[in-house]
């Protein structure tokens, strides 16, 4: 934006530059013109005078010396036709074309004594002409070739003055273009800035008055307004993870209650019906657990507690590990569910040379153990491969699997709070898994991507940005690892 505000202030100077360049050379060019013209048109008026007197006198040798006089000192020829004989000098020839032309004019009475305005690279010389006699007769004619060299040397240094005053001209006004473009602009570049990290982290960002006077009231009612929002989200967060705090302990005594009441029933439908309260009270459970850590990853990622930050779950900080171990754990862990589901879980050997990324290990496992989870849960009897790898500077944590999949426009919605595809309606589940994963991976300074897998199936993929590779104390394990069924 910077750069176009310029460009187009910088034509805006150019034209004013040019604009007023151009006046000054031709008001240049004009007074050299009226200047020289003077001078000789009051010179050719004196040799008419001379000429005059000669005519009547018949002498014209005081005549002939005074052109030759003339002539000498500036250069410049003259012609005068009288009665008895035309008079020159300085070479110049009555027969050339321009000053025949003149003379035959003058012979009409006919007075050619202006000149046209001086170029810097125009005709090296210009005549002038008039007649001379009575008020009823002329008696002859005068020429005077009037040497433009000097005038056009003169108005070739002014325009090499104006063209250096213009670049200086220029040169200010480019700078003073380029200070008041960053005097308006920076207040817009810290508001687009403050825009974005606001969408990022929800943190409003109080900013400096500066720049117009209208962008100082826009910047101080932004501020304003993200405050409020900003306090507003926080509010709701810490409702929600109050609420289901809040909430837990009324919903354990009432399953105690239910189960303290399944032993006093009898028959199998009311022990049917009190083992439905309870599982659902165990599903109100998994919802309110899954608010708590959704509350728990939004509170970091908007408190800015993103890799190293304070905020890290079970008190935790991130730091620089081997993400290989944590995989090999989290499969360790789904191994038993996966079994009961016919699932197959396979990790891929660990990376050579071992990868480094930093982040916060619980995180890291329980967003491992949350698309494991999901695989297990909505893809049983497929095939579930975790790995780490490399990619383009990045280091992704993979689980794909051949399962049913997910269509593009589930995959657009899959990471909506409490969203499940139509198909797992009939599976116990949260709807919060997948959001927990895109919100953990946000405090860890990583991202979570969703794809098809082809054929057919699911690839989630957590990216990381690659930490600097050092040294382990130790030896790290390497080797596939593959769980199956018992």
């Amino acid at each position: 934006m910077r750069l176009r505000v310029l460009g187009i202030l910088s034509l805006f100077s150019i034209l004013i530059v040019a604009v007023v360049s151009a006046s000054i050379l031709a008001s240049v060019s004009r007074e050299l013109t009226q200047e020289l013209q003077i001078n000789r048109v009051a010179a050719l008026n004196r040799f008419a005078q001379v000429a005059d007197d000669a005519v009547v006198s018949g002498e014209t040798s005081q005549l002939q010396r005074e052109m030759d006089r003339y002539s000498a000192l500036y250069g410049e020829g003259i012609v005068i036709r009288t009665p008895q004989a035309t008079l020159a000098s300085g070479g110049l020839s009555p027969d050339r074309p321009d000053v025949r032309d003149a003379l035959g004019r003058a012979r009409l009475n006919l007075s050619d004594t202006t000149l046209e305005p001086v170029r810097p690279f125009g005709p090296r010389s210009e005549v002038v002409a008039r007649s001379f006699g009575t008020a009823s007769q002329v008696l002859g004619e005068a020429v005077l070739d009037v040497d433009l060299g000097a005038a056009e040397q003169k108005l070739r240094e002014r325009w090499l003055l104006v063209g250096l005053g213009a670049l200086a001209g220029w040169a200010l006004l480019i700078v003073g273009a380029e200070r008041a473009t960053v005097w308006v602009l920076r207040p817009v570049h810290r508001l687009t800035a403050a825009v974005a990290d606001f969408e990022q982290s929800g943190r409003a960002t109080r900013l400096r008055g500066e720049g117009p006077p209208e962008l100082q009231e826009l910047s101080q009612a932004f501020s304003a307004m993200a405050e409020h929002v900003g306090a507003s989200m926080e509010a709701q967060r810490q409702l929600i993870a109050d609420a289901s705090h809040q909430l837990r302990n009324p919903i354990g005594a009432l399953r105690l209650r239910a189960d303290l009441l399944a032993l006093e029933l009898t028959t199998p439908s009311q022990r049917a019906a009190a083992a439905g309260v309870t599982n659902e009270l165990e599903h109100v459970e998994e919802i309110l657990d899954g608010l708590l850590r959704l509350a728990a990853a939004e509170h970091r990622v908007h408190e800015g507690s993103g890799p190293g930050g304070a905020g890290a779950s079970f008190g935790e900080r991130a730091a620089l590990l081997d993400p290989w171990t944590v995989l090999q754990e989290a499969v360790e862990r789904a191994a038993p569910a996966a079994a009961q589901t016919g699932t197959r879980l396979v990790l891929a050997d660990a990376p050579v040379p071992p990868l480094r990324l930093v982040c916060n290990s619980s995180d890291l496992a329980d967003m491992v153990g949350e698309l494991l989870e999901n695989g297990v849960k909505y893809a049983p009897g497929a095939r579930i491969r975790v790995s780490a790898a490399s990619r383009g500077g990045a280091v992704a944590i993979e689980v794909a699997d051949d399962g049913p999949g997910l269509s593009p426009e589930e995959l657009a919605s899959s990471t909506t709070r409490f969203w499940r595809s139509p198909r797992n309606r009939d599976t116990r589940g949260t709807g919060l898994g997948l959001t927990i994963v895109e919100r953990l991976a946000g405090a860890n300074g990583g991202r979570l991507v969703l794809a098809a897998a082809e054929p057919h199936g699911l690839v989630a993929r957590v990216e990381f940005p690659a930490a600097a590779t050092a040294a382990h104390d130790g030896a790290l394990p390497h080797g596939g690892v593959e769980a199956t069924d018992a």
